[in-house]
């Protein structure tokens, strides 16, 4: 079978003082939505899942509109920043020259190895991924989720040790071939031919 794990779009910043934040999608994140659904309309998806996320519901909303399928909801799909009082995208810490994006890039140049958590959260994607393989034999699948979760996953497939390892884009196609047999593989890597025009 073949599993599309499609990145959500560009959300909305939200910083909240009580509770989760769970941003809905910006205006340019459901253009996003939009061309990403317009792109896999040519190709035969036979299922569409999603993380329980605003930001992913909203994607699998615009792809499930264009396909005609339903969205069924994964918990095991959601970011690891679930739960979090604020959600500021990447882009807008990189151009404050945030101190949370300095973090990130250290992190990332470390060549750290998964710390306990980020290990306990990528058992959590490769449990609910698999369980979604298992669910769709010999169909092509859509499963909207998040940056962290491609990288939990993928890292698990290719044994990268480091929680971040790649930047999957807004909208991003990441291919996931599975055999009945247990071997995983690599179809595509952060396919993002249908945001060109935007």
């Amino acid at each position: 079978m073949e599993l599309l794990l499609v990145r959500h779009g560009l959300p909305e910043r939200i910083e909240v003082a009580r509770g989760s934040a769970d941003p809905p999608l910006s205006p340019l994140g459901l253009h996003q939505a939009e061309a990403v659904a317009a792109y896999l309309a040519d190709e035969p998806i036979d299922a569409l899942w999603s993380s329980p996320m605003r930001r992913a519901r909203q994607t699998a909303d615009v792809i499930a509109g264009v396909l005609g399928l339903p969205v069924e909801i994964h918990p095991g799909l959601a970011e690891s920043d679930q739960g979090s009082a604020s959600y500021i995208p990447m882009e807008e810490l990189r151009a404050d020259n945030d101190e949370r994006w300095r973090a990130v890039v250290e992190r990332i140049r470390s060549r750290a190895e998964c710390d306990a958590g980020e290990l306990a959260f990528r058992q959590v994607v490769v449990g609910a991924i698999e369980e979604i393989i298992a669910a769709n034999p010999g169909r092509r699948v859509v499963a909207v989720c998040h940056a962290g979760v491609i990288n939990a996953y993928f890292g698990a497939v290719t044994g990268i040790g480091r929680a971040l390892w790649f930047d999957p884009g807004y909208t991003s196609i990441n291919r996931v071939l599975a055999s009945r047999h247990g071997d995983r593989g690599i179809g595509s890597l952060n396919e993002l031919p249908h945001l060109r025009a935007t």
